[in-house]
């Protein structure tokens, strides 16, 4: 595969990284042909090309944060004996993903970028520290921070079933990847009804990265709606209800989303509005 092929086969999960951190899809892409620029002009030997992309585009994206807000004076980062992190599980906690918008905008550039790559996107610590010029025990310290910062941020209790739809029907149109991960179960699922898969629906999804992608950048013509006194979405057309998103929520986390069809079902939705958010 040539070098155009190569980039363009990491592009979808440049732009994924790019968009998380900067929380704007938008951005996110000008990043990443950014990088492809830089690229196109080296004269560097890249002996692992994902991993240069990854620093390439995420350092361009540190820059960016940097012009918004930049560094606090002191920067250093105390890199002492290692100790269990207490804010280690709050990444999985139920109200990050509804959260996520206001607990990065709390967060330096650096700690933003270590919390993205390393707890959102698994990126190993080395090459965090790559991308941030720093060791890899200085990159632990820097993502441990962030999450003591989302700790104090996120609300203790676990958010409304509607607002953990709601939060993911916006992350869904933004195309906020990074919330959606932190708005799925880890074995989250995607299924359909017969109507659903007849009208081209996919059968089966499973797992967080996969109905995550599915979501990504889609749902612009979903309306919240009540389903059997749950809050969903629905896909309209013209007006009518066509495919409904019914959502199973648990602990402030989607658990699955079924795709419903059926005319029966359709004709019993009722358009949410804030009388029904209770």
């Amino acid at each position: 595969m040539d070098l155009t092929g190569q980039f363009e086969a990491e592009r979808p999960r440049l732009v994924r990284i790019a968009a998380g951190v900067l929380d704007d899809r938008a951005e996110g892409e000008d990043m990443v042909q950014q990088a492809w620029l830089r690229l196109h002009g080296t004269t560097a030997v890249i002996g692992n090309l994902p991993a240069w992309l990854t620093v390439v585009t995420t350092r361009l994206c540190l820059d960016r944060l940097r012009a918004r807000v930049p560094e606090p004076v002191e920067t250093r980062v105390d890199v002492g004996p290692s100790s269990p992190d207490p804010a280690d599980g709050v990444i999985r906690a139920a109200a990050v993903g509804v959260a996520l918008r206001i607990v990065l905008d709390r967060l330096t550039p650096t700690e933003r970028v270590a919390f993205v790559l390393h707890d959102t996107f698994g990126v190993e610590f080395r090459t965090v520290a790559a991308v941030l010029d720093v060791s890899a025990d200085a990159a632990r310290k820097l993502a441990s921070r962030a999450r003591s910062k989302v700790a104090v941020a996120v609300p203790a209790e676990a958010p409304a079933d509607w607002e953990v739809v709601d939060a993911f029907l916006e992350a869904s149109r933004g195309g906020s990847f990074a919330r959606l991960l932190h708005l799925l179960a880890p074995d989250a699922v995607v299924r359909a009804d017969a109507a659903a898969i007849a009208a081209g629906t996919p059968e089966m999804l499973s797992g967080r990265e996969a109905v995550a992608s599915m979501f990504d950048g889609a749902a612009k013509a979903a309306l919240p709606v009540v389903v059997d006194g749950r809050p969903g979405a629905a896909w309209y057309h013209r007006g009518e209800a066509r495919v409904l998103f019914d959502f199973t929520v648990a602990d402030g986390l989607v658990q699955a989303i079924t795709f419903r069809a059926e005319p029966q079902v359709l004709a019993s939705l009722v358009r949410r509005t804030g009388a029904e958010q209770k």
